[in-house]
């Protein structure tokens, strides 16, 4: 339904109901679940052109009571939409902008103060992801400008006073690896050891985690005759015994952590953490992409969140529990590549879940539109009602009791509607 309102309520009645809202938000503080500092997160990709806006999408993941984002850019209109909530961000400097900040460390300066610092007072930034998947590329140009970029990011940040509350750091794909079995083996492509070398230096020296991308599904999908789906998908099976240490792994996702740990070793370093940027199994895919289906993709990702609550860390780590974030959170309709790569998304751009791993959301179907002139009223609005239906979402509490309230709520948002022209649809 569509109503519409352009009369206004006595501001008697208007405060009644602010105060009540405030109640209630006050409640969901008290009440909602908690999560750890560490563990899941979420990468939240915008390639499409049907996603839900951000303020909405701060509204799901707050009733999924996610507070860990990565972005691949610094969406100021993401960063505005998650002003004063409790999620922690990983924002992205694109592969771009590499060449020009590593020949004028000004040029980080400028990013910093345009992308980062408008929003930090209000939305925890905690790290600046520097390139994406670099080492794959293969262009010599780019990857020997990216610890000079990164550089010039943390010297941005000190000059601010931000580098120990920003870490620098960036993410990179499985690719760079020459060997990565048995676990213990783990190692880097001759060619690459060059620019690593310095890189794992850096980041010792600033004491930031080295992130992967890692993906079973590939080494599954190039050979399923070789490699058993359970072992992919985290279900009980025989697994493998490192030969060099004795350690058995039971799924191909610790196994590719400790090679690169491995790796990293080889090149003088014990005390660079190994953190997964990126995992995931599509829930869609191509003729020759085997195993892209929904059900493994439940599986794969359900039974991960299931490690994830548990601590659980690799054999080789068992003291360090995994830190993951999920890729991703939408299915993106516009990404380049195979049927697969627009199939990743937990849930369908309407909010509703692509398949079933235990994760019950709430994605508003509100609709603002107005026809007064101040955006920034509309922009309160939107942030109270967004925060305040999360907040209900949160408490612990039955539906016969939670709907009432979400019910009170958007009465109140209609009386304001007398006073300000909105139009809300639900």
């Amino acid at each position: 339904m569509a109503i519409l309102f352009t009369s206004s309520f006595m501001a008697t009645r208007s405060l009644f109901f602010f105060k009540v809202l405030l109640l209630f938000l006050a409640l969901s503080d008290s009440f909602s679940a908690t999560s750890n500092g560490q563990g899941v997160g979420i990468n939240y990709g915008q390639i499409a052109n049907n996603l839900p806006s951000p303020a909405r999408v701060a509204v799901l993941l707050r009733s999924l009571n996610i507070t860990r984002v990565k972005l691949y850019d610094a969406d100021p209109n993401v960063l505005s939409s998650f002003s004063n909530s409790q999620v922690d961000f990983m924002i992205g400097l694109g592969n771009e902008f590499l060449q020009n900040m590593s020949a004028d460390p000004t040029k980080a300066q400028s990013w910093i103060q345009q992308r980062l610092q408008p929003h930090i007072a209000k939305t925890r930034i905690t790290s600046i992801v520097v390139g994406n998947e670099i080492f794959k590329t293969n262009d010599r140009v780019l990857i020997s400008s990216l610890l000079p970029a990164m550089k010039a990011v943390y010297s941005a940040l000190t000059n601010l006073g931000l580098e120990k509350q920003v870490t620098v750091t960036s993410a990179h794909s499985l690719d760079m690896l020459q060997t990565s079995y048995p676990p213990s083996s783990g190692s880097f492509r001759q060619e690459f050891i060059q620019f690593l070398q310095p890189l794992l230096d850096f980041h010792s020296q600033i004491k930031s985690p080295f992130l992967i991308n890692a993906y079973p599904f590939f080494a599954y999908m190039d050979s399923p005759k070789e490699i058993p789906l359970e072992y992919v998908l985290f279900q009980p099976n025989q697994g493998m015994v490192d030969p060099n240490t004795n350690l058995h792994y039971d799924n191909m996702l610790f196994a590719q952590v400790d090679a690169l740990y491995a790796a990293i070793k080889t090149l003088g370093h014990t005390d660079v953490e190994v953190r997964i940027s990126e995992t995931g199994w599509p829930s869609k895919g191509d003729v020759n992409e085997i195993g892209a289906t929904p059900e493994n993709a439940a599986l794969y990702n359900g039974n991960l969140l299931r490690l994830v609550q548990q601590r659980k860390g690799t054999p080789g780590k068992k003291s360090v529990p995994i830190d993951v974030y999920v890729f991703a959170l939408f299915n993106e309709n516009l990404k380049p590549g195979p049927t697969s790569e627009r199939n990743y998304g937990l849930f369908y751009p309407d909010g509703k879940p692509v398949y079933n791993v235990g994760l019950q959301g709430y994605l508003p179907d509100i609709i603002y539109s107005s026809s007064a002139s101040s955006i920034k009223t509309l922009n309160l609005w939107r942030a109270v009602m967004g925060l305040a239906v999360a907040g209900l979402i949160g408490l612990d509490m039955g539906v016969k009791m939670r709907m009432p309230l979400i019910i009170g709520l958007y009465l109140f948002a209609l009386q304001e509607s007398y006073c300000y022209g909105y139009t809300y649809s639900l």
